[in-house]
């Protein structure tokens, strides 16, 4: 009996997008190898392949590192037209950065002509918050101008150990895209209620028992560098099973056999 071959994982494509020495490579190899480089040497374009497990199914990831000196923006658009997801990166110790991202954002709905395409604004280096040029509630509002979500991480630290255990990334896509169909809406309320129950399960499970009191530890997800990556693929998928959808009622359609009138002499 010869064996079913087997079914290769979904791979997402993600690009990483921002200016030159915001720590675009930094949260890539920390992601892809638990590795923080400290040193910084401009990057041309390096790509990354990873096979993760999110939600429970085996995906791959596809990360492009692009280089963001101004050299190279003339190539941008080639890399920008394989892309089904990106993250726009800045540092919050330089409002340049931060002002380039409304250029890459530009850039990158030009190429991909789609407001709706899946894209986080990322703040970085939020361990040097003492040296911080560009506020939250700044780059917040530019987000939700754009209808992104937006989150501030960390290549260096990893996690964010002031704050306690919470949802790290909330899909506000749905109710900022109004023209979104019902089916993408669902799916993206079941995940981020499954996603709402395991951190509540988790937070009970730090609930420690001593003699006379209950200690509750100060929990963060572990990698909250991992959840910017995989809200970004939960984005993609999501929206490449709508597209699948619609293409297979399109196909329907056409095969649908068109019946032929009989006139009776």
């Amino acid at each position: 009996m010869s064996k079913k071959p087997a079914v290769q994982p979904a791979l997402h494509k993600v690009i990483m997008v921002g200016s030159g020495g915001v720590g675009k490579s930094a949260l890539t190899l920390q992601f892809m190898y638990d590795e923080f480089v400290e040193d910084y040497e401009p990057t041309k374009a390096d790509s990354y392949r990873k096979k993760i497990l999110l939600d429970g199914e085996d995906v791959q990831i596809d990360i492009l590192d692009t280089a963001g000196q101004e050299d190279y923006a003339a190539i941008r658009d080639n890399y920008f037209r394989s892309g089904e997801g990106f993250l726009c990166i800045f540092s919050i110790t330089e409002d340049e950065s931060f002002q380039a991202t409304q250029e890459f954002r530009e850039q990158i709905l030009r190429v991909k002509n789609d407001e709706n395409i899946p894209f986080l604004l990322v703040g970085n280096k939020s361990d040097l918050d003492d040296k911080r040029k560009v506020s939250y509630a700044e780059a917040s509002t530019r987000a939700k101008q754009w209808g992104v979500p937006y989150v501030e991480t960390s290549a260096k630290t990893r996690e964010h150990v002031d704050k306690v255990t919470s949802v790290p990334l909330r899909d506000n896509y749905a109710t900022k895209n109004k023209k979104k169909n019902r089916l993408t809406k669902r799916l993206r309320n079941s995940i981020r209620k499954r996603r709402i129950v395991y951190y509540i399960l988790r937070l009970r499970s730090e609930l420690l028992f001593t003699k006379k009191l209950y200690i509750l530890r100060r929990v963060v997800p572990k990698d909250i560098i991992f959840e910017v990556f995989y809200d970004l693929m939960r984005e993609i998928r999501a929206r490449k099973m709508e597209e699948n959808k619609t293409n297979n009622g399109r196909g329907k359609d056409k095969n649908k056999k068109k019946k032929l009138k009989c006139t009776i002499l």
